[in-house]
């Protein structure tokens, strides 16, 4: 999964379809993400001490990753990725269309080694 926390995303299932919106968090266990505007959801809340005032709050639901891409900057649309390894070892991931860098995954080995 090369979907990150802030990365923009775009939905490509459901009644969100073609929504694009700012990530939030990410269950990689449950293999679902969180996206600002998506799938947002009224949660009923009762009067207390917290909520003086009760009635209804509404908050984003997760939604599974496969029904999201990233978005490219250089395409501006949900695009695949790839990864691309550069010559000093560091792993960067890869528009699938346009072959721009969507930045990096990893460090080169050869620094991680030395520190």
């Amino acid at each position: 999964m090369h979907i990150r926390t802030n990365d923009i995303v775009q939905v490509i299932a459901g009644d969100e379809k073609d929504v694009k919106g700012k990530v939030l968090h990410i269950d990689r266990e449950a293999g679902r993400i969180t996206v600002e505007g998506v799938n947002r959801v009224y949660k009923h809340v009762r009067r207390s001490q917290r909520n003086p005032q009760g009635g209804r709050l509404s908050k984003e639901m997760p939604v599974q990753i496969s029904n999201v891409l990233l978005v490219c900057p250089k395409c501006n649309k949900g695009v695949r990725t790839g990864v691309k390894v550069l010559e000093n070892g560091t792993k960067q991931r890869v528009c699938r269309k346009c072959d721009a860098s969507l930045g990096d995954i990893s460090k080169s080995k050869k620094t991680a080694a030395a520190k």
